[in-house]
């Protein structure tokens, strides 16, 4: 389900997360982490290997595991709490509303297995609301990297923060689309591919498919610049504003729902600074189902040719002609 004409690495996030976690704790010994029964999973037992006494596996308890994280962070420890992004949001919202994002505490929460690409568990466990529901959180900061390498560095970033931060990725690898020597920060968008004639704005695995759809278009004589936003909230809006501008239209490409996500974010931003047309690819306002999670990536409309299909959308709504 790759692209033809890009060679993708295809790499794990949750192996980039543990390794940063590790790096984290040989540099500071208030580096602690806390896990819900999915520490193997999530690998951040590698974490707990090297430093048996900073990992705290509280079991199938993930409401206790946000309040612990709250508790050890309100003690000065920088505290991350990790388990898959169903239980640790949906199953615990309220918890982390009073005692992480009401206190400003800064616990950094970082879920795996968000998305449609859980795959073969099905529905129940494809949380597809992440976004919506931890953007509309005061305080809250919520990143959602590209790739392994961009993982790693909002690990880093998320140990340094002042607040709390929430980060998703993903259980099936993800293609490479950064590199390890690539600048981050939290807060600013990047521009992966410079163009003209309109914008495809991707976060997580999506940014790879902006990427693909901007080769397929330049073929089809429209020039697209290509925005990797892995911060959600705070948004780089004068980034996206700037985009508006200069391309007179955007796409948004996301793997989540098209209800309260990047794209009702990016839109928002758009219609206050510089108004333009807006086009969503996202999943639609259903729930998944069990498969491949490629084969549902594909199913559910988040595709390169999907993006391209809205990059043409946009490019008619506002008049302008490609230069096929």
């Amino acid at each position: 389900m790759t692209s033809t004409t890009i060679p993708w690495k295809m790499e794990s996030q949750r192996s980039y997360f543990a390794k940063a976690l590790i790096e984290l704790g040989e540099r500071n010994p208030d580096v602690v982490v806390v896990g819900a029964d999915t520490t193997e999973s999530i690998k951040t037992l590698e974490f707990g290997k090297k430093f048996p006494d900073r990992l705290f596996n509280v079991g199938i308890s993930e409401q206790n595991m946000v309040s612990i994280a709250a508790g050890l962070s309100a003690a000065g420890k920088i505290a991350f709490a990790s388990t898959y992004a169903v239980f640790g949001v949906a199953h615990t919202y309220n918890v982390i509303r009073q005692n992480i994002a009401y206190t400003k505490l800064p616990v950094k929460l970082f879920c795996s297995h968000a998305g449609i690409t859980v795959g073969q568990d099905g529905a129940t466990h494809q949380l597809n609301e992440d976004i919506a529901l931890m953007r509309g959180l005061p305080n809250m900061t919520v990143l959602v990297p590209a790739d392994g390498p961009q993982t790693g560095k909002c690990t880093h970033a998320a140990a340094d923060w002042k607040g709390p931060v929430y980060c998703r990725f993903s259980r099936a690898n993800f293609p490479t689309v950064t590199s390890v020597e690539d600048p981050f920060a939290i807060g600013p968008a990047y521009v992966l591919r410079d163009g003209s004639d309109v914008t495809l704005a991707g976060c997580g695995i999506m940014v790879s498919r902006c990427l693909e759809a901007a080769e397929d278009l330049e073929a089809q004589g429209v020039s697209a610049r290509v925005l990797n936003v892995p911060t959600v909230k705070p948004l780089d809006t004068a980034t996206l504003a700037r985009a508006a501008r200069d391309t007179g239209g955007i796409v948004t490409a996301e793997e989540h729902s098209v209800v309260h996500g990047l794209g009702a974010a990016v839109a928002a931003a758009v219609a206050r600074e510089h108004p333009v047309p807006v086009e969503m690819v996202g999943v639609q306002d259903v729930f998944g189902e069990s498969g491949d999670a490629f084969e549902l990536m594909e199913k559910y409309g988040l595709t390169a040719a999907n993006v391209a299909e809205g990059a043409r959308r946009v490019v008619k709504r506002r008049g302008r002609r490609s230069r096929a």
